[in-house]
C-alpha cells in the first residue's frame, strides 16, 4: 500500500476505473476548490490524495496499484455557504455518484451532518469527521462471463406480463431457497425462485429499488426499516443488504440477472433519480450535497438556501443540468449495458421530465432517453406522476414510453364493486385509447394493473374498507384513504362461508379482467396466491412478515394461484386479447368487421341508453380476431372471443349474440365455477346464465387445452 503514485489521469470516464495496473478517479463538480480521494483499509483511513488536475469541470487522477477491493471515498472542497446554494465540508467522507459497489451501511450519527445537528440550524458549519460512520465506496473489477446469456431471449411488449415484486420479500421465507440465500440476489437467482416464476407464466420480473439506499433515522428510531428502498444514495450500486456475498455484490446481482436470463425472463429495475436520501437543508451530507449541492439539486431560485420539493421526500434531483442528465444516462446505459438488465420503471416519473417552468414531453433528459440506441432496445416505464404543480400526467409521455394506468386500477376496483359503469370501463379494457391513443403509440404503453405495492394487495382489497397502518408508527394517518376497495360484509379476517367465498370470486374477477385487457398486464407478486399484509396499505417500512411472502399455502391460495396460471395462460393462448393495435369499434370498410362489438344482456349491440343507464351491470364484448392486426389490409386469423362481466349482486340470464367467426360459442373460464374445465359449448343466441358478481369468457374458435382440461360432458348449454 505505500507504494501508491499519483498521475494526472483522465477526465473521463467518471468514477473509478481499474486499468489492470491502477484506477483512475475523475469525480464532477462546477464549484469545488479541490478533491481529495482518501482510501481505506476496512474502516481505517491509510492514504489520502488530491486529485491534482482539473478539466472541464472534472477533478481527476490515477493512482497506480490501487486494486479492486480497494475502499475509498471523497472530500470536496469549497465554500460552504447555504445561502448561495453550496454546502462544501471537507470533513464529510463522501460516496462517489459513480461508485459500482458499496460496502457498510450508514450509522446515523451527529458527524454526518454538514452543519452542528444538535442546533437544528443548517447555517452552521460542523468539524467532525464523519469517515467512521459512513459506508465507503469499492473499486470493482467489470469483468464478468455472461454464461448464460446465449439463451436470452427479447420479449416483445405484446406478450409481456410484469411481475412486480421484492428481492428480500420474495425469497425471505421460501422453503425451497437453502437459508443462507434467502433475501439476496442469489436466492432470487435460485431454482426454487425461478420455478415458481416460470410456471406462473410470467415474463418480465419487476424488481423494487435494488439502487444502494439509505435507511431513513426516523424509521430506526421506531425499529422500523425502509423496506421498499425508494431512498437512493448510489446510481450504480447494487446495494450490499440484498447480497449473501457482500464482497462480491456486484458478481452476485449478474449472476442472478443471468439465471433469470437464461429462464427467459426479463429483469426491470424499478429506479428512483427524482431525489436522493440526502433530504432537505437540514438533511445529511453523504454525497451529492457535498460534492456539488448547487449543480445536483433544485434549490428555490430566490432562497437557494432552500429545496424544491416536487417528490415530497425534500429534495428534487436537477435534471435540467446537463451533467446531472449525463449522471443518470450513465446510470441507465450502464445498468442497461454493463449489468444486461432489460428495462427500467421510472418513480415518480414526471420529475425526470420536468424543466425550471414544469413538465415537458420534450424535455432534456427524455430528448436524451429518446434518441439513445442502447435504451431504445430496452423497456421504459414511467410512473406518470410526482407532488409538484402540473405532476399527474398520465398519458402525457412520449411515444417510446408506458405508463402505469392508475385510471385503470381505480376504474376496475370501482366496477367490481358495483360503483362503475360499463361507460367508464369499456376504454380501459381497449388499452385506454382515450388517453394513448397518439403519436404512433401503442396500446402496450398503457401499463394496466389493479395493485401495487404501494396500497392493498388484491387479498385485501376485497376484506378491507379502510387501511390499517398501525404497525407504522403513524397513528393510522399515513397511506391513502382513497382505496376503492370493499371488504365483502366484514372488516378483516372471517369465518363466514359465504362472504370468503365472495372475496375469493372478486379476487378472480380482478384477475380475470387485467389479464383479458388490452395493454400490458401487471401482476403485484403474491397476488396470485392471495397475499395479505393484514390491512396495511403502506407497508414501506415493514421489513418483516407484513411484507414477506408466506409460501405455506392454504387451500384457497393454491386454488387461486391456479386460477392465474389459467388467466396468464389464457392471455397468451388467445392473442386477440393483447393485440398491439388500438380496437376502435369501428367498421372496417376493406375487410367488412367491426374489430370490437359491445353487447348487453338481451344479445344485441348496446345502445346510447345501455351506455349512461347507472343501473346496467352486466354487460359484455366480443373481440374479433379477424379484425387487421396492422395497417396492412389483411384479415387477422386470431379466435374471436366475448367477454361478459356481471357486476350486480344477482344472475343475469345472458343471450349469447351469434358471429360469422365461429359455429357457436365455447366456454373458456367462468370465475363463479373457477375449476371448470374449459370447452363447454352454447348455441348462438342461447342463454348463458351468469352469476352475481361474476367473469365469463368464451371463444368463438378453438379450446386450446392444457394437459390437464377435459370437455364438460354434461355441458351448459340452454
Amino acid at each position: 500500500m505505500s507504494d501508491f503514485v499519483i498521475e494526472e489521469g483522465l477526465p473521463y470516464p467518471l468514477g473509478a476505473h481499474w486499468s489492470g495496473h491502477g484506477t483512475n478517479f475523475a469525480v464532477f463538480s462546477a464549484n469545488a476548490t479541490k478533491v481529495e480521494i482518501c482510501l481505506f483499509d476496512g474502516e481505517r483511513e491509510t492514504h489520502r490524495f488530491e486529485l491534482p488536475e482539473y478539466t472541464d469541470q472534472v477533478f481527476h487522477g490515477f493512482i497506480n496499484g490501487v486494486q479492486p477491493g480497494t475502499f475509498y471515498g471523497y472530500r470536496v472542497y469549497g465554500p460552504y455557504q447555504p445561502d448561495g446554494g453550496h454546502r462544501f465540508n471537507p470533513n464529510k467522507l463522501l460516496l462517489d455518484p459513480y461508485a459500482c459497489a458499496h460496502a457498510g451501511s450508514l450509522t446515523w450519527n451527529p458527524a454526518v451532518f454538514g452543519y452542528k445537528m444538535e442546533t437544528g440550524d443548517d447555517l452552521t458549519f460542523d468539524e467532525r469527521d464523519s469517515a467512521p460512520f459512513m459506508p465507503k465506496c469499492v473499486v470493482v473489477d467489470p469483468n464478468f462471463d455472461w454464461v448464460q446469456e446465449a439463451q436470452r431471449q427479447d420479449v416483445h411488449w405484446d406478450e409481456t406480463v410484469v411481475y412486480e415484486t421484492h428481492v428480500k420479500g420474495f425469497t425471505g421465507q421460501h422453503p425451497g431457497i437453502p437459508e443462507n440465500l434467502r433475501g439476496t440476489y442469489a436466492g432470487f437467482g435460485t431454482n426454487a425462485a425461478i420455478d415458481h416464476l416460470k410456471a406462473l407464466g410470467i415474463t418480465s420480473v419487476e424488481l423494487l429499488p435494488v439502487h444502494s439506499f439509505i435507511n431513513d433515522s426516523n424509521l430506526l428510531e421506531k425499529h422500523l426499516t425502509n423496506y421498499w428502498g425508494y431512498n437512493t444514495i448510489g446510481f450504480f450500486a447494487p446495494d450490499p443488504r440484498y447480497a449473501a456475498d457482500v464482497p462480491n455484490s456486484l458478481r452476485e446481482f449478474k449472476e442472478m440477472v443471468s439465471r433469470l436470463h437464461g429462464a427467459g425472463l426479463e429483469v426491470i429495475l424499478d429506479v428512483v433519480y427524482n431525489h436522493t436520501a440526502e433530504g432537505n437543508e437540514r438533511g445529511p451530507t453523504l454525497s451529492f450535497k457535498g460534492i456539488d449541492n448547487a449543480s445536483y439539486y433544485r434549490l428555490l431560485p430566490d432562497k437557494r438556501r432552500y429545496y424544491i420539493n416536487d417528490t415530497g421526500t425534500g429534495n428534487t434531483v436537477n435534471l435540467s443540468h446537463p451533467r446531472v442528465i449525463q449522471l443518470v444516462m450513465d446510470s441507465l446505459r450502464y445498468w442497461a449495458g454493463h449489468m444486461h438488465v432489460d428495462g427500467f420503471r421510472f418513480d415518480l416519473g414526471t420529475i425526470l421530465a420536468r424543466e425550471v417552468y414544469g413538465f415537458d414531453e420534450q424535455s432534456g433528459f427524455l430528448k436524451a432517453v429518446n434518441q439513445d440506441p442502447l435504451l431504445a432496445t430496452v423497456k421504459l416505464i414511467a410512473e406518470p406522476w410526482d407532488c409538484g404543480p402540473g405532476g399527474y400526467q398520465v398519458g402525457g409521455f412520449p411515444p417510446g414510453w408506458a405508463e402505469w394506468n392508475d385510471k385503470y386500477r381505480n376504474t376496475v376496483r370501482n366496477f367490481w364493486r358495483g360503483e362503475a359503469a360499463p361507460g367508464a370501463l369499456a376504454p380501459r379494457l381497449l388499452g385506454s385509447h382515450d388517453l394513448f391513443n397518439r403519436e404512433g403509440r401503442r396500446t402496450w404503453a398503457s401499463v394496466n394493473f389493479i395493485t401495487a405495492h404501494d396500497g392493498f394487495t388484491l387479498n385485501d382489497w376485497a376484506s378491507y374498507n379502510n387501511k390499517h397502518n398501525e404497525a407504522n408508527g403513524e397513528n393510522n394517518n399515513d397511506g391513502s384513504s382513497d382505496n376503492h376497495s370493499w371488504n365483502c360484509g366484514a372488516e378483516g379476517p372471517t369465518d363466514d362461508p359465504d362472504i370468503r367465498a365472495l372475496r375469493e370470486r372478486q379476487k378472480r374477477n380482478m384477475l380475470a379482467t387485467l389479464l383479458t385487457s388490452q395493454g400490458t398486464p401487471m401482476l403485484l407478486g403474491g397476488d396470485e396466491f392471495g397475499r395479505t399484509q393484514r390491512g396495511n396499505n403502506n407497508a414501506y417500512c415493514q421489513d418483516n412478515d407484513i411484507s414477506w411472502f408466506d409460501w405455506n399455502f392454504s387451500d384457497d391460495a393454491n386454488k387461486l394461484l391456479a386460477f392465474t396460471k389459467r388467466m396468464i395462460k389464457l392471455r397468451r393462448d388467445y392473442p386477440i386479447l393483447r393485440r398491439s393495435r388500438f380496437l376502435s369499434g369501428d367498421r372496417d370498410s376493406q375487410l367488412e368487421i367491426r374489430d370490437v362489438v359491445w353487447i348487453n344482456s338481451s344479445g344485441v349491440e348496446m345502445t346510447q341508453a345501455d351506455w349512461t343507464t347507472g343501473w346496467i351491470k352486466c354487460f359484455g364484448v366480443v373481440l374479433d380476431g379477424r379484425a387487421r392486426k396492422t395497417a396492412i389490409a389483411r384479415a387477422g386469423e386470431d379466435d374471436t372471443v366475448l367477454v361478459i362481466l356481471n357486476s350486480y349482486e344477482g344472475e343475469v340470464d345472458f343471450k349469447l349474440p351469434p358471429t360469422s367467426a365461429g359455429q357457436q360459442w365455447s366456454l373458456l373460464v367462468d370465475t363463479n365455477a373457477p375449476e371448470q374445465p374449459a370447452g363447454a359449448q352454447f348455441a348462438f343466441d342461447s342463454t348463458c346464465k351468469v352469476a352475481g358478481r361474476s367473469f365469463v369468457l368464451l371463444t368463438a374458435g378453438e379450446v386450446k387445452r392444457s394437459s390437464e382440461d377435459r370437455p364438460n360432458a354434461g355441458g351448459s348449454v340452454r
